[in-house]
C-alpha cells in the first residue's frame, strides 16, 4: 500500500497540506513598509488581508501553522462534516468513510484559504512564526517586515487543565482528533461544552463507546437549562455514557489505554479528548516590546474599535475575543480593515452576535438569556413555539424542539432568543436580521413565509404579540367601529 493510501482520506489529506502549507515555499522578499502586516491567517486574518489587498492597500499576511486557521483545518470544517455524514449513518461502522469524508471536504474548501490564492490576490504571504521587535516591526524566519499598522489575529487554542497525569496521557484535543488513522473502541472525554458534546455524538454514532465526564451537573452550562437538558437526553439515546458531576481527580496513560479518575471511580479508555475551553495564542509575539497588553487569561486589550494599548496595533477575532466563533471573526476584521485603513470610525458595540452548537437537536442563542435579563431585573415577554405544533413539525416528528424569543413588553424590541431543534442555526438567522436592523417582533408579522416550514414560529409569534398589544381602548373603538359598521 502506498503513502497516499495509508489511511482513510489520505490523498485528500495531501491536498489539504500542499493548499495550506506547501513545503516547497519560499515567503517573499520584504520591499519597503506595507500597509498592514496581519499576524495570522485564521478567518479573522484571512479576511482581513484579502480585504485590505483588494482596496489596494500593500499587505503583509504571517501565518507559522497552516493557512485557514482552527476553523478550516482542526475546528468548524472538519467536525461539521463528521456530524454531517455521521448522522446520515447512525450506529454503523462508518469511521474510515467518515474520516475520508471529512478529510475531503477539507481538502475542498482549503482552495479557498490558500497560498496560491492569496499570492494572486497581491497579498505578501510570509510562513513562519511571527515576533515583535518594536511597535511597528515584526521578525519573520530572519526578515524584518514593518507597516503603518498592524492586525494580530493569532486564534486561540484547545486549553489543558492542570489535571494530575493528564498533560503526561498525551491526550487528543480539537487540534489531534482528526488525525485519527483507526476507530478507537473506547473514548473518553473531558468538557461537556459544544465541542465535547459534539464529537461525543458523532463518535458515538461511528460505535464508539464514548462516556463524556463533565464537572457541572448539566451539559452546556452556557445555555438554557431546558436547552441543555434535551440535548442531554439527545446524547444519552445516541449511547454516550454521562459522568455529570464529575470531578476528575487523575489522569492516567497505561500502554495503549488510558484511564481517567473521577469520584472516586476509573474508566478506562483507548483515547481521551479534551473539550474543556480556550486559551488566546498571545504568547511568543514579545507583545511587551510593541506595547501591548492582555488580559489574566492571554486574551489581548482591546477597545471598541479593537485597538489594543498600542493604537497602531489592532486585534480581531478569538486572540481578543471572548466570543470565540468564525462568524465573529469576520464581523471583527471589518471593522479591522476600516479603521486601520482610514478613519477609525467602526465599533463592535452593536455587533448582534449569535452561536449555535451542532448537536442533534442543534441549540442555537443570540442576544440575553431569561436568566441574564431576570438577575438585572429587566421586564420582559416569552413567546414560544414548540416545533411539534406546527405543521412542519408535525409532519418529521419533531417531538423535542422550540423557539423562544424574548421582546420588550411595550415594544416588542427582540432581546434575546434560544432555538432547539433542527437546523436551529438557520432558524435563527431571522431574529438576527431583525435585532440587527432594529424590528420589533410585530413588524415580522407581515412577512409572507414559505409552508409548511419551521420558520413560521416567527409568525405565530408576531401574530400573538399584535393581538395582545390591542389596549381596552384600542378594542372599545373596534367594537364601535364594526357595531356602526352593521347599520342598515
Amino acid at each position: 500500500m502506498s503513502s497516499a493510501q495509508a489511511y482513510p482520506g489520505a490523498d485528500s489529506d495531501l491536498r489539504w497540506r500542499r493548499l495550506v502549507y506547501p513545503a516547497d515555499y519560499r515567503n517573499p522578499r520584504p520591499g519597503g513598509k506595507y500597509h498592514l502586516i496581519v499576524i495570522g491567517a485564521g478567518p479573522a486574518g484571512l479576511v482581513t488581508a484579502i480585504a485590505a489587498a483588494g482596496l489596494g492597500a500593500r499587505v503583509a499576511l504571517i501565518e507559522r501553522g497552516a493557512m485557514g486557521g482552527d476553523c478550516l483545518n482542526i475546528g468548524c470544517v472538519p467536525s461539521k462534516a463528521l456530524l454531517e455524514f455521521t448522522a446520515q449513518r447512525a450506529h454503523t461502522d462508518c469511521f474510515d468513510e467518515a474520516f475520508a469524508w471529512l478529510r475531503g471536504v477539507r481538502a475542498k474548501i482549503a482552495e479557498h484559504d490558500s497560498v496560491e490564492r492569496y499570492v494572486a490576490a497581491g497579498v505578501d504571504v510570509h510562513l513562519g512564526a511571527a515576533r515583535f521587535v518594536s511597535g511597528d516591526t515584526i521578525e519573520v524566519e530572519g526578515a524584518s517586515l514593518s507597516a503603518r499598522r498592524i492586525v494580530i489575529a493569532t486564534g486561540a487554542r484547545a486549553a489543558v487543565p492542570p489535571i494530575p497525569g493528564l498533560a503526561d496521557a498525551r491526550p487528543l484535543t480539537n487540534e489531534t482528533v482528526f488525525d485519527l488513522r483507526e476507530r478507537p473502541r473506547r473514548l473518553a472525554i473531558i468538557g461537556g461544552g459544544p465541542i465535547g458534546c459534539e464529537l461525543a455524538q458523532a463518535f458515538s454514532r461511528m460505535n464508539v463507546e464514548v462516556q463524556l465526564f463533565e464537572m457541572a451537573d448539566r451539559l452546556l452550562a452556557l445555555e438554557t437549562r431546558e436547552a441543555g437538558d434535551i440535548v442531554t437526553e439527545a446524547l444519552r439515546r445516541s449511547g454516550v455514557r454521562l459522568h455529570l458531576n464529575a470531578s476528575v481527580e487523575r489522569v492516567e496513560r497505561r500502554g495503549a489505554e488510558v484511564v481517567v479518575a473521577a469520584n472516586g471511580t476509573g474508566t478506562t479508555a483507548d483515547e481521551l479528548l479534551v473539550a474543556a475551553g480556550r486559551r488566546a495564542n498571545s504568547d511568543g509575539l514579545n507583545l511587551e516590546l510593541a506595547g501591548v497588553e492582555t488580559h489574566a487569561g492571554g486574551l489581548i486589550v482591546v477597545d471598541d474599535y479593537l485597538r489594543t494599548t498600542n493604537r497602531r496595533i489592532y486585534a480581531a477575532g478569538d486572540v481578543c475575543a471572548r466570543l470565540q466563533f468564525t462568524h465573529n471573526a469576520d464581523a471583527h476584521a471589518r471593522i479591522v480593515v476600516q479603521n486601520a485603513l482610514f478613519v477609525p470610525t467602526a465599533t463592535t458595540r452593536r455587533l448582534i452576535v449569535p452561536h449555535c452548537t451542532y448537536t442533534d437537536p442543534e441549540v442555537a442563542q443570540v442576544g440575553r438569556s431569561r436568566v441574564e435579563l431576570e438577575q438585572d431585573g429587566t421586564a420582559f415577554d416569552a413567546w414560544r413555539v414548540n416545533f411539534g405544533d406546527l405543521d412542519r413539525g408535525r409532519t418529521q416528528g419533531d417531538e423535542h424542539g422550540f423557539a423562544e424569543v424574548l421582546t420588550t413588553p411595550k415594544h416588542g424590541r427582540i432581546l434575546g432568543a434560544t432555538i432547539v431543534g433542527r437546523d436551529a442555526g438557520e432558524q435563527l438567522a431571522a431574529v438576527c436580521i431583525a435585532m440587527t436592523k432594529g424590528l420589533g417582533l410585530g413588524n415580522l408579522a407581515a412577512t409572507v413565509l414559505p409552508y409548511p416550514t419551521r420558520s413560521e414560529y416567527l409568525r405565530r409569534m408576531a401574530d400573538e404579540f399584535n393581538r395582545k398589544r390591542l389596549t381596552p381602548s384600542a378594542r372599545r373603538l373596534l367594537g364601535a367601529w364594526f357595531k356602526w359598521n352593521m347599520r342598515p
